[in-house]
């Protein structure tokens, strides 16, 4: 079978977005300025960034919601975008997934998430193995934020490695994204999924946790050959073909077969920027497009840069997610 198209399985939130001046210090009150609701996490807002760029490029929806209104949403939204959501699990008596997102609006526009797992606590591996489509890459994610993945399993280490090799078994590409989160959990979820994983598409806090090194200097700054060369031992841990990782700075690709090469961001001014909430998934949506469509790695880095800038504009996870004529044109024009 010729597999073409792409499948993302794994996180299914409800975004509620509260826009703050200022992150209180513990105790101390903050205003409310504007609140906006929306759908998130990794397989929606992947899909939904996919689905934008209108390149009938076929799509396939995973995993697991409640039987709720939230459940319905994604539902609905899958039939709106045309997504094949023939492998969502709706659980009975289980809540789907929500988290509420407070967005500074002040100078640094930084995000603090209050997560609640829900449905996507019950993903199992055996529920992913079985995910049927047509398509060509497997994209699962969030590592670190799908329980039943995240458990240990005598044979493979984690269990979201299990699930791994039996997609590529199957025929599959796999992709591979994990969440930002404080812990030491990296290393013993993340590393046994590497020989599994054909694409790791990350940012830098992932890569640094994973790794336990830093790639940034005591000012702040990114140190880029820092991240090519974290992208080259990732390589090294087992990842098949390439290992991309992002920054606010940029993004740098390293490949199986050495090449690696690094580009900066197209990031707009300051001032310009409404929200960072889901700008991770819509770089990692563009460089899965374009591992698809056969990019050189400069080309990947550039295209999966631009689908990042322009969900700047937006304060939800996905509103500004742009067609593939205005990124093409973007990047024509740049």
């Amino acid at each position: 079978m010729q597999r073409k198209g792409i499948i993302s399985v794994g996180n299914w939130v409800v975004d509620s977005v509260k826009f703050i001046d200022i992150y209180p210090q513990k105790g101390n009150l903050t205003s409310i300025s504007g609140v906006d609701e929306g759908l998130g996490g990794c397989a929606h807002n992947v899909l939904a960034d996919l689905a934008a760029m209108k390149s009938g490029l076929s799509l396939y929806a995973g995993g697991c919601i409640g039987d709720d209104d939230h459940g319905r949403m994604c539902l609905d939204a899958c039939r709106r975008l045309g997504i094949d959501s023939s492998n969502m699990k709706v659980l009975k008596g289980e809540s789907t997934s929500y988290t509420d997102v407070m967005s500074e609006t002040g100078g640094n526009a930084s995000r603090t998430f209050f997560h609640y797992r829900g449905a996507n606590a019950r993903l199992t591996a055996e529920q992913v193995i079985a995910s049927k489509s047509d398509a060509r890459i497997f994209h699962l994610g969030y590592l670190l934020l799908l329980d039943q993945l995240d458990k240990k399993d005598p044979e493979y280490g984690v269990a979201a490695a299990r699930a791994l090799d039996a997609l590529q078994k199957q025929g599959y590409e796999t992709s591979v994204d994990v969440v930002s989160e404080e812990g030491d959990r990296y290393r013993e979820v993340v590393l046994p999924c590497l020989k599994f994983t054909d694409y790791l598409i990350i940012n830098e806090v992932e890569a640094e946790s994973s790794l336990n090194i830093s790639l940034r200097s005591e000012d702040g700054s990114i140190r880029f050959g820092d991240v090519e060369e974290a992208a080259r031992r990732l390589i090294g841990l087992g990842v098949r073909k390439l290992v991309v990782i992002h920054f606010p700075e940029g993004g740098v690709v390293a490949s199986a077969d050495g090449r690696c090469c690094s580009a900066p961001s197209f990031s707009p001014a300051r001032e310009e920027i409404v929200s960072t909430v889901g700008a991770g998934d819509a770089f990692c949506a563009g460089a899965l497009y374009a591992i698809h469509e056969g990019y050189s790695l400069e080309d990947l880095l550039a295209f999966a840069a631009a689908s990042a800038r322009f969900n700047l504009f937006s304060s939800t996870s996905t509103g500004g997610a742009p067609t593939l004529e205005a990124i093409k044109k973007y990047l024509e024009t740049r």
